[in-house]
Formats: C-alpha cells, structure tokens, sequence
C-alpha cells in the first residue's frame, strides 16, 4: 500500500473524466446537511479530513463500478476505484457543484474571538413548490450580497474569472469598487479549494480481489461506520458478481409495499438466513452462502410478495400498527412450503394465522426474537411438510405461552408506543373492519393513512370529572382508529354524545353506532353511558365516571377475550364471536 497527495482540483478532473468510479458494492450517500458543513468548514480551515483509499484498475476492473453521484459521462477509462471516502469526495463534489436537492451552501467571512477574519460555512435548506425552488433569494446575488454570504458554486476549481467578476458586480448592483473588493474575497476562499490536499492510499493493481474487499472492510473510516448490510453487500458481489442493490430494487417490484413494513435490506437477509436454517440476526448474516442467496432473490421476493399479502388479509398494514418485527421472515421463509391449492391449502392459511396471532397476544417475541423466530420456523415448516402436529411448536405451547387474560387485556397501554399486545388489541379490532366513526369507511390501506388514535373515553372527561391520573386513560381497551372531520378539542362528555357530536353527520342513529362500534370490537352498550354533567356533588360525580369507565373496559375484554381465542386458533370468521348484547 502506498501513501499519496492529491490536491482537490485533481480530484475532481479524475471524477469528470471517469477515471476514478466507485465499485457497486459501496453504499449509497448517507450524510447528511451537519456532516457535509462540517467537511467544508474543515476544508476551509486548512484541517485535514483524513485519507481516501484506492485501488489502481488495469485492463480489467475486479469489480463492476459506477460513477461518482452527479458527474459526467465518462470520457476517459477508468483507472482507479475508490475503496473509501466516497462520503467525503461526494460532499465536496456535489456542495461545490450545488447539486444537492434539499441544500445549497454558502461561506460567510466572520471574525472571531481573538479579532481573526475566518471563513465560516451556512447550509441553507431548498424545496419544491408549485415547480419553484425555494427559498428565492438564495438564487439572487443581490439578497445573497446583503447577507454577506457567498456560494460555493463560485469556488469550484472550474469557475471561470468573468463568471466570478459578473456575479460580484451583480451582488453589488455594478458597483466597480464594491464589486472588486467582493471578488478578492472570493478569490481568497478558491484559493483555499485549489490548495486544498487529500491524503490517499493506493492499492496496486496486482492486490487481488478479495485482499482488496478485506480491505475495504476493515479500513472503512468513514463518519457514517458501515453496516452488516453494506459489508454483505461487498461479499456478495464479490462472490457473484450480482449487485445487492439491485436485487432490493427487484424485491420492491416483485413485493410493492414491503417499505410499508420493514426497510427490505433488513428482511431480504433475515428470510434468506432462515431458508439456510439460521437465526435471522446480525450475526447470521456474514455466515450465509452469498452464492445461494444471489440464486434464490426471485423465491425470497415471492415469499415476501406473500408476507404482505398475509399481512394485509388480517389488515394490518404497516409498521406503525404492526405488533412484531418478528414475524415477517418467518412468514416470507414459509412460502414455498405453503400448498398452491386444495384442503392443505386452506388448512396450511389457518395455520399461518394461527400462528400470527398468537406472536400478536403472547410474549413469545419479548426477549431473544430472532432465535423463538427460528424454531417457530422450524415448527411450522414441519407442520407444512410432514404433517407434524401444531403442539409441538413452541409458540403453540400454551403453558409457557398462554393468551392473555381479561385483566391482561385491560392494562394493556396505547398501541401507539411499541407493546406486542397493546398492538395485537388495535390489530385485532381492525381486522373486525374499524368502519370509521364518521364516515363509516371501513379500514384499508388507503384510509389508514387518514386514522388517528383517539380516546373511546375522552382524556378531558377521565382526568378532570374522574379526577384520574392522565396515563390511565391511555388504554388499549381505550382506543379507536379512526377520523374526525370536526376539530379535535376534547371535552368532558359522556362518550357516547361526544363520538355522535364529532361523526361526520353529527346525528347518527343507533343503529348506525352500534354497527359501527362493532365493527372495531367495541360494545355498545358499555360505552352508552353518560349524564355526568347532572351530578353536581363532584365525588359522587368522581365516582360513576371512574365506575363506568372500569365497567367499560371490563366489559370491552370480556368481550374480546373469545375473538382473541378464535384468531389464535386460526378462524377466519373470529369477530362473529364478538358479542355487544
């Protein structure tokens, strides 16, 4: 390995040339606005920003490369592959050109404590309205002038002396003597860009391939450390040629809506260390034939083309109404077990949602997930094959697993945080339909997006008139997913009045209600209480308020408990045990 300079200029000719590529492997730009300001304040002051890594490319490249984000068509052969720095290189490339979408940078000439005239940099966010980029006055010398702050598109090694002097006199409103001392501000700051070194170290051409990807790996010291995923992303294409990112892309066409529900980088590795009989964690990850995984992309993106639809069947549909993580590899492993058709089929269905449920209303994936997952996989998938009974899975052992109990239920807290069971409750009363309150629309992927979670028992009335302490009304039992078309101030009403008084029509009748309430597991006539604004000693109002909402939530469990018992069995019709009678 041999240590090199290489000013920034020269930097930049070999990436509009083409003659420095960055291999597949590497990941995409994962910096964000603070890392790349503080590189260019870096640079500006003269302060190293550490050393790139490459590897010298002969006649044939060892590994497929693309270019640089946001350079030319390449005019030249490539003749260097860049190992590490790409973050880097591509802040400065892409700043200096402004080619960034959502930032446009500028340096400002303060003073500083000690009366020292210094070079500070200002990130100024952008975005699209109407087919205009905003803010206006970041495109105007004038405004920019005004602010005493100058672009670094004007310090780029390739702006020219009459771009630079017609932008100063612009700012200046062709003011000649205010124009020039502008331009040797400005001229200072390129001098600073033109001079600017970064150190490399250079891998001969004759390091062999998988030297050269050890390296990579073991010497990345970039401020956003690689992943497992981006060190798997190296070996395989390293093993096969194929490009993981490529075949992520392949998986997102073949299972629309997987990035609904996990990022697919995660899942695709997960699935594929369980078809290898591994547990799907990090660690597994470096252990699995990148070779087999290459082969099998297509299977795995139809297993996870079948997670989603198993998913969106029981209707849950995304990530923010999901119970567990856990079960998503599990579900997309299983796949090719499943029948295609006939009584197994329906029989091998029953058995995923059985299973489904019961990761939904047990601890199964409190602790250690990623092993329960794997012999759950490991149960199922000889359920599948060979018949082998649903006991013997672990996750069907109802000793060390048992469904939750009415009380359970009860003290469950809001699905919105991450609780297993306080999700599988919300899951559970979507999957009875949730028509909205308002508009009675029945849940779907669409309409979810519009849901809110909102008090069934308004906070207002249980904090003030019941005189409890906030955190109790955040209940599971509590809550319903739906929309509101009137404003969101919550007052102390009974809640039967106040879900009518904030429905779209105001009015409906109870047939409407109760149709409506049942829909999202809910009992009518546990929740047609009321007339507490009648009462005016204030304990006694204290207490039927307190009573009516722990009848309530005891009588919305109990009611419950039989629709947990029959999705955890598999049945397909298990809201029809629901009773509001």
């Amino acid at each position: 390995m041999e240590a090199n300079n290489r000013l920034l200029p020269l930097w930049f000719v070999r990436i509009e040339t083409g003659q420095l590529k960055l291999p597949r492997f590497q990941r995409f730009e994962a910096w964000g606005a603070k890392e790349v300001r503080d590189l260019l304040q870096a640079m500006f002051r003269s302060l190293p920003a550490g050393a790139l890594l490459t590897l010298a490319v002969g006649d044939i490249e060892k590994f497929v490369s693309r270019p640089m984000q946001g350079a030319p068509a390449p005019a030249e052969k490539v003749n260097e592959h860049l190992l590490d720095g790409q973050q880097r290189l591509t802040a400065l490339w892409k700043s200096l050109q402004d080619l960034y979408d959502d930032h446009t940078y500028f340096v400002r000439w303060e003073t500083d404590e000690e009366g020292h005239r210094v070079p500070n940099v200002i990130g100024q966010a952008r975005w699209m309205k109407n087919g205009v980029r905003y803010p206006l006055w970041v495109d105007s010398p004038l405004d920019l002038y005004s602010r005493g702050l100058i672009p670094l598109h004007l310090l780029r090694p390739t702006a020219t002396g009459q771009e630079i002097n017609q932008w100063c006199l612009a700012a200046t409103e062709g003011d000649y003597q205010k124009g020039m001392t502008l331009a040797q501000d400005v001229n200072e700051l390129r001098q600073r860009v033109a001079t600017y070194n970064i150190p490399f170290l250079a891998l001969p051409v004759t390091t062999p391939k998988d030297v050269a990807l050890d390296v990579f790996i073991k010497l990345n010291t970039s401020a956003v450390k690689l992943t497992t995923f981006d060190i798997v992303v190296a070996q395989v294409e390293e093993a096969t040629g194929e490009s993981l990112h490529d075949i992520i892309q392949k998986v997102r066409a073949t299972a629309p809506g997987v990035d609904r529900y996990i990022a697919p980088e995660d899942l695709l590795l997960s699935v594929a260390a369980l078809r290898e009989d591994r547990s799907p964690s990090q660690a597994s990850y470096q252990k699995l034939d990148f070779s087999l995984l290459a082969r099998q992309w297509n299977a795995i993106a139809d297993g996870i083309a079948f997670m989603i639809s198993v998913l969106e069947e029981e209707h849950v549909f995304d990530d923010a109404r999901l119970p567990t993580v856990a079960v998503l590899p599990v579900l997309a492993a299983l796949h090719s077990d499943m029948p295609k058709s006939g009584d197994a089929k329906g029989n091998a269905r029953a058995l995923v949602r059985a299973y489904l449920w019961r990761a939904f209303f047990t601890d199964r994936y409190t602790n250690a997930a990623a092993t329960a997952a794997l012999k759950d996989f490991r149960g199922l998938r000889s359920a599948l094959r060979d018949g082998v009974d649903r006991t013997k899975i672990e996750i069907f052992n109802t000793t060390e697993f048992p469904l939750p109990t009415a009380d359970e239920l009860v003290r469950a807290r809001w699905p919105k945080s991450k609780d297993i069971l306080a999700r599988g409750i919300l899951a559970a009363s979507l999957r009875a339909g949730a028509f909205d309150l308002a508009d009675g629309v029945p849940v779907s992927i669409a309409h979810i997006k519009l849901r809110e979670y909102h008090h069934l028992f308004p906070d207002f009335l249980l904090t003030q008139d019941g005189r409890m302490e906030e955190n109790e009304s955040y209940r599971a039992l509590n809550c319903a997913l739906v929309t509101w078309n009137t404003n969101r101030t919550i007052s102390a009403k009974e809640p039967l009045k106040y879900l009518r008084e904030r429905s779209e029509r105001g009015t409906l009748g109870e047939d409407f209600v109760r149709t409506r309430l049942r829909s999202h597991l809910i009992p009518y006539n546990a929740i047609n209480v009321g007339g507490y604004a009648t009462i005016s000693n204030l304990d006694a109002r204290e207490a039927r308020v307190r009573n009516d909402f722990g009848f309530f939530l005891a009588q919305r469990a109990a009611r419950l408990l039989p629709v947990v018992h029959a999705l955890c069995d598999g049945h397909e019709d298990a809201s029809s045990q629901f009773s509001d009678v």
